[in-house]
């Protein structure tokens, strides 16, 4: 007897924000990528947020010195993601019935 979770009222915040945290951790912070930054593709060297993702994802494989090194808000933002996260699944915690279940 498993409770049934439907999928398809889950908020797309929640869902986006999930599946963000879950490719950072699987992405390679010290490899160089692609980037929609629109001020490092116009050629300066320096923008507010560059390095933001993946001192996320250094912070998630535990790197913590690296991770302030990389991008000093870095651990801020992932906690107000784990916060806003928290959120989200209490407000819709009744989306998860464990006495409904889909019929055999």
């Amino acid at each position: 007897m498993t409770p049934t979770v439907r999928f398809s009222r889950l908020p797309l915040e929640l869902l986006c924000w999930v599946m963000a945290l879950i490719l950072l951790y699987f992405s390679d912070p010290g490899a160089h990528h692609f980037t929609l930054c629109p001020l490092e593709n116009a050629g300066f060297n320096w923008c507010p947020g560059c390095g933001l993702g993946r001192s996320i994802a250094l912070l998630m494989h535990g790197e913590v010195a690296a991770s302030m090194a990389m991008h000093w808000l870095g651990i801020p933002a992932f906690l107000v993601l784990i916060h806003r996260i928290y959120s989200l699944v209490k407000q819709n915690k009744y989306l998860i019935n464990k006495n409904a279940y889909e019929p055999s």
